[in-house]
């Protein structure tokens, strides 16, 4: 199936700079963007990546010298933006509207974002149950794949990807504790930045870790995603990068490596035209973590949702709504849309294990100090390090969940640290594109979107466009 909708696409660089000169206005790219909405999400192809359409504001006018000048963006449906409902995907918050702009929100109205939508995301982020199916929630419905319907849109910017990739929108936003930016990225076939944890500001977003989330951009280009982290993070010079040619140290990391014979071979392939092109690699060893890595970050994951879901539905909701306990009883009275396909184990577990008590403090003590570990080691010997993120898209079974068997780790030291990490496309696999990630030290994304944007060039993919296969 193919869409009139790619025809003259542009990036977000080059549509800023069409507003200031009056080529478009920002009335024109929405309605370009809610009829591709209506062309391929809602109908057509039924992507379902966005869960609602802001509730327009006609007296909004945007600054053409604003840095996105009136372009249309979306946002994933965790981060509070009035006129959006900021459900996270639980029915449990619909009646609970967003009376004020998070953080981010107000940073990107600030600098000319039009938020158009708000993305479809995995309910809770994808910590609801170890079974859950990425790209579904109770209040979007199941989000799929713009290559092939029937395959993964990935966890848990799981709309952001896909609408971005679809080519409904040039930017998005997402959200990142382990994975949730990067994997549906590589899924999807898109750029993904999750930028160093504190970066970006997380007030007014449905938390689940304070010492892991991190909201970052989403884009169809390195030097876009670099446009939007800028504003996001409040910081300059990112765009500047991507044209950076100085050389840099690239740490290939092969116990990064995902188990997926294919993918694997893609990502030597990469390898082969990133050293003819006479980028510098050099080989990193790093250990491949223990289960207990994984064990303790989950528990700490869960210790600090019970503190941080809590304080954030005392400001959210009212009485009704007040902690995670409310939340899981919520559910139990709501299981035939709430619990139809996957149950709530994680937060019955999270009730059982508390806040930030002596236990979480020897986990996370633990935790950290095996990624700071592991990153520092490979630091010592590259400026970044890379691997491969996810073998190609599973099927999306709401029965059995995600298939998580051929991955890499790649994102868990930087999850666990805080450090950044991105991810561009390298190739296409089966039908379905593959990504190559990029981890830098923390507060390290001048050289995170420089080697990004090289690899990127190098690679000469160009824009990926959806198969879009039923």
């Amino acid at each position: 199936m193919a869409f009139d909708s790619f025809k003259g696409y542009k990036s977000a660089i080059d549509s800023t700079q069409n507003l200031r000169t009056g080529v478009e206005t920002s009335e024109s790219l929405a309605a370009q963007a809610l009829d591709r909405i209506e062309e391929i999400d809602t109908t057509g192809y039924e992507l379902n990546s966005i869960l609602a359409i802001a509730i327009k504001n006609n007296d909004r006018v945007f600054d053409i010298n604003s840095p996105l000048a009136g372009l249309p963006i979306v946002i994933k449906d965790n981060i509070e933006a009035v006129g959006l409902p900021g459900t996270a995907g639980s029915t449990a918050l619909l009646d609970h509207m967003v009376v004020q702009d998070s953080l981010l929100t107000k940073r990107l109205r600030a600098a000319g974002a039009n938020i158009i939508a708000s993305t479809n995301l995995s309910e809770w982020a994808n910590i609801r149950s170890t079974h859950s199916t990425s790209g579904w929630s109770a209040v979007g419905g199941l989000t799929a794949n713009p290559w092939i319907h029937s395959r993964s849109a990935g966890g848990s910017s799981s709309g952001s990807g896909a609408a971005v990739a679809a080519g409904l929108v040039t930017l998005a936003v997402g959200t990142e504790t382990d994975g949730s930016i990067i994997c549906p990225a590589s899924l999807n076939g898109c750029v993904g930045i999750k930028p160093t944890v504190g970066n970006v500001p997380t007030q007014g977003i449905v938390p689940i870790s304070s010492s892991q989330d991190s909201p970052g951009p989403m884009a169809r280009s390195v030097k876009d995603a670099a446009l939007l982290l800028e504003i996001m993070s409040a910081t300059t010079g990112l765009v500047a990068a991507t044209d950076d040619s100085r050389s840099l140290r690239i740490g290939v990391v092969r116990s990064w490596l995902t188990g997926h014979g294919a993918t694997d071979a893609i990502f030597d392939a990469a390898l082969s035209k990133l050293s003819k092109a006479g980028m510098n690699l050099v080989e990193v060893h790093i250990d491949t973590p223990s289960e207990d890595v994984g064990d303790d970050e989950y528990e700490i994951l869960l210790h600090e949702l019970f503190d941080d879901l809590g304080a954030y539905l005392t400001v959210r909701a009212d009485t009704t709504l007040k902690s995670l306990a409310d939340v899981v009883a919520y559910n139990l009275a709501h299981q035939e849309s709430e619990l139809k396909f996957f149950g709530q184990e994680l937060f019955e577990k999270a009730l059982v294990l508390g806040g930030r008590n002596n236990a979480y403090e020897a986990k996370r003590s633990r935790n950290l100090m095996w990624a700071q570990k592991t990153l520092e080691k490979g630091f010592s010997q590259a400026d970044v390090l890379i691997g491969p993120t996810y073998s190609p898209a599973w099927l999306s079974d709401l029965v059995q969940g995600d298939d998580y068997s051929n991955s890499s780790w790649i994102t868990l030291a930087p999850a666990i640290s805080g450090a950044p990490i991105g991810t561009v496309p390298m190739g296409i696999c089966e039908g379905l594109p593959v990504g190559l990630g990029v981890v830098a030290p923390s507060h390290g994304e001048l050289h995170l979107v420089t080697a990004l944007a090289q690899i990127e060039r190098v690679l000469d993919l160009g824009v990926l466009v959806p198969t879009f296969k039923k």
